[in-house]
């Protein structure tokens, strides 16, 4: 195996005098995986179904329910010609049929992450194509990677190639795209805070109808008490919420559509005449300004769209075609059709067209089920605002915070208790605070059109680089939508001061957080990369303070994959003394969603075989969930028994291939790994000229084809064993670096503030590591150091 004898360079490389190294294979080896799919990829035609009926209660509450509100928030003036019905209505169907539909449901939701979608499911997507990480835990052999779906760039791939060129040498774009995942996260989150509000207060309004004596702050105060239940009872998680809710959104649909239907054959047949085109001219030729002005309200139709792709990891492509063709799209235009036909009639209603179209005694029933759809209406964002925290957080984006997996059975259902708790009280304040909605509709539709501005520039990179479509085709994507949303925000803006800061100001706050976080994470990696400890440092070092070791098992924590993290070196001047056995472990989270548990972790030896000093990396993808304390220490302990066990066979099998001269198994490019019974060797070949990557030549040797392993061997392996599971018994110590990151001394005032003062201020008020890995307080050892970065 692959000693590291050297100090190394980001990529890996060691250099030593000019002259190429061998490299540490397990840098390499640690982003190999296998080419397993994410269960949701494999899903059958019956689960798909059931998951399809799943989301209806999750991921539609939003844009199901702006029948509520757009006719209102459009004419907030009131209607003064009622043929500006057709071009509104005109407006609304076709912004439903352009952006939620083709460009969401039948595009973007393929970008997606191996099933899981969101702004930072691209950013992570993009990542494995090009290196536009900033954090230096990248190298040449990630494109070898089966699992993570990359192709081979041919030669007359040169867009491809070149848009790949383009974004490894620029910082500048690496940084833009980082931040524009960051911005379309924070918009996210904004989005997930003001959706209950809105909704909520919406539907509650309908009771000022029966109830006239009912005052807005009234009003207002329902709407909250209504909002902390929804909040209390997120923790249930989406799998028992989405069954709870479907029926009900469900019934919905077949209660909105149903309505509209009635008014559309009651009022006026004709507004079907909006399906023509011609009505949006006519509307903007009329109106001038005005009619500008109001795409603020329209654009209410589709908010929400970005739900379906933050949710994706809860559901599957498929479901979500199923559900928003067949349900959610006939119900959702039937209701806009049906009010737009009552409106030709009774244009004096405009400010509370749902309920005054709602025939009689159909009222309380549907004011019942308006409600309780409102109330569902905020899960959809709330559930996406959880799913795209747990992404930026595994990717170093976001401070730590307690994820919990609500379902056994769909690993991407989350629940974080602390953005739950934000998210809440944020929501009734500002529905005490504002009490209407439109003022809350203008902060609603920046977020919205800043989010799908985002993810129109993300989809264009993943067009050119990734799927390598026609520019033909990616021209024509960028035009319509772009231009459609660009005119959007351009409205929206315009009503900056009537509520349209709050999404600004919310993410702005969110920006800062996370790129302080991201800054100092990968200064604090570079540093450590810098300080790195190599095995011939160990041995010097273990041998200068004549290091005795103590009963038990000890975890010593470190983000390093490549050497030994500079914590340990401080650790053994201050006391030599280690446990008996000693691993460095690595919790590295791949640009994947998921890893399987059969591959969660790769082992090496440290300073030597017989040190039991071992480095261990344990792969997670950026959805999969980090087990507890007992159950973590459990799993890796069984895998280091197979990894010395399988250590001994390779040993014996490389002298004995050595003897016969069959093949050259001490090549530094040769590496092993097992399945099953049968133990790969796995040798690097010519790269291609195209790619300057490696491509494998795989050999296999069956375990039980051969008995080499001598009795001698055979008992080693059995005491070695026996020896790690004793002091296992014996209790296990985590060991975590208590790092203090300062701004070195000659850094600049800014740096110094982003640093010293804010970067320490999140360390100190979010979760600290024991309670990230769930370890138990007495079993925790922490090392205090500094690094001046």
């Amino acid at each position: 195996m692959a000693l590291e004898t050297d100090r190394q360079d980001p990529s890996g490389t060691k250099i030593v005098g000019g002259t190429l190294k061998r490299h540490d294979s397990l840098y390499g080896d640690a982003e190999k995986v296998s080419s397993a799919l994410h269960n949701v990829s494999q899903d059958n035609w019956f689960r798909t179904l059931r998951l399809a009926f799943q989301c209806i209660g999750v991921i539609y509450g939003d844009i199901d329910t702006s029948p509520l509100y757009v006719y209102q928030g459009t004419f907030s003036s009131g209607i003064s010609n009622v043929d500006d019905l057709y071009g509104v209505l005109s407006i609304i169907l076709y912004s439903i049929i352009l952006l939620p539909m083709i460009k969401y449901v039948f595009i973007v939701l393929y970008a997606n992450d191996n099933g899981d979608g969101g702004t930072f499911a691209l950013y992570s997507l993009i990542s494995r194509y090009a290196k536009v990480s900033l954090i230096p835990n990248q190298q040449a052999e990630d494109a070898m990677v089966s699992s993570y779906g990359l192709d081979t760039v041919s030669a007359p791939m040169r867009r491809a190639q070149w848009m790949k060129k383009s974004l490894e040498s620029s910082k500048l774009a690496k940084v833009a795209i980082f931040l524009l995942s960051v911005l379309g996260t924070s918009m996210v989150i904004s989005d997930g805070v003001l959706t209950p509000a809105i909704s909520v207060l919406s539907a509650v309004s309908g009771l000022q109808e029966k109830a006239p004596q009912l005052k807005q702050d009234q009003i207002a105060w329902i709407s909250a008490g209504i909002l902390v239940v929804l909040f209390s009872v997120q923790r249930f998680g989406t799998d028992k919420v989405g069954y709870s809710f479907a029926p009900i959104i469900l019934l919905w649909f077949l209660c909105i559509g149903g309505i509209g239907f009635y008014n559309l054959i009651k009022y006026d047949v004709g507004v079907l005449r909006a399906f023509y085109p011609k009505y949006i001219v006519d509307y903007f030729k009329r109106n001038g300004k005005d009619a500008w002005i109001s795409l603020g309200g329209t654009l209410l139709c589709f908010t929400g769209t970005e739900a379906m792709f933050a949710d994706l990891g809860h559901f599957n492509v498929r479901a979500v075609q199923l559900s928003f063709s067949f349900v959610l799209f006939p119900a959702v235009s039937l209701a806009y059709i049906g009010q737009a036909a009552f409106l030709r009639k009774h244009p004096e209603h405009v400010l509370d067209t749902f309920y005054k179209s709602i025939p009689g005694p159909l009222f309380w029933p549907t004011l019942i089920i308006a409600v309780s759809a409102a109330i569902i209406a905020s899960q959809a964002m709330i559930s996406g605002a959880f799913s795209i925290i747990q992404q930026s957080q595994t990717l170093g984006c976001f401070p730590r915070v307690k994820v919990i997996h609500t379902s056994k059975l769909y690993e991407g259902q989350v629940y974080i208790p602390e953005v739950n708790f934000v998210i809440g009280l944020l929501c009734v304040i500002i529905t005490l605070g504002f009490q209407t909605t439109n003022d809350i509709g203008n902060a609603y539709g920046i977020c919205v059109t800043a989010v799908m501005i985002i993810t129109t520039i993300l989809m264009v990179i993943v067009m050119l680089l990734i799927w390598r479509v026609s520019i033909w085709l990616i021209i024509p994507f960028c035009l319509v939508f772009g231009f459609i949303e660009l005119v959007y925000i351009s409205s929206v803006l315009y009503k900056f001061k009537e509520g349209g800061y709050l999404p600004i100001v919310v993410a702005t706050l969110l920006v800062i957080m996370m790129g302080v976080w991201h800054y100092v994470h990968v200064k604090k990696y570079w540093y450590e990369l810098e300080h790195i400890v190599t095995n011939e440092d160990m041995r010097q070092l273990i041998q200068t303070h004549d290091v005795k070791r103590i009963s038990g098992v000890g975890f010593l924590y470190t983000e390093l994959v490549q050497g030994i993290s500079p914590i340990f070196p401080h650790l053994i001047e201050k006391i030599p003394f280690v446990h008996s056995v000693l691993i460095f472990v690595s919790i590295k989270h791949l640009p994947i969603p998921h890893v399987e548990i059969s591959e969660r972790f790769l082992f090496r030896n440290v300073e030597s075989k017989t040190s039991r000093m071992f480095r261990c990396v344990a792969r997670y993808g950026y959805s999969d969930k980090l087990e507890g304390a007992k159950e973590f220490a459990a799993s890796l302990i069984e895998g280091l028994q197979s990894y010395i066990e399988e250590g001994h066979f390779i040993t014996d099998m490389q002298i004995q291939e050595t003897e016969d001269q069959t093949t050259s198994i001490a090549d530094s490019n040769t590496r092993y790994h097992k399945a099953g019974s049968t133990v790969y060797i796995e040798e690097a070949l010519t790269g291609s000229e195209t790619t300057g990557l490696t491509q494998p030549r795989i050999s296999s040797y069956s375990a039980h084809s051969s008995a080499r392993i001598s009795e001698e061997q055979s008992r080693t392996i059995a005491e070695e064993k026996q020896f790690i599971q004793r002091e296992l018994q014996k209790g296990v110590v985590y060991i975590l670096g208590e790092t203090e990151i300062k701004a070195g001394p000659e850094s600049s005032f800014v740096k110094k503030v982003v640093v010293n003062y804010m970067y320490s201020f999140l360390r100190k008020n979010f979760r600290q590591g024991e309670k990230a890995f769930a370890i138990p307080r007495q079993q925790v050892l922490k090392v205090g150091m500094v690094y001046e970065i």
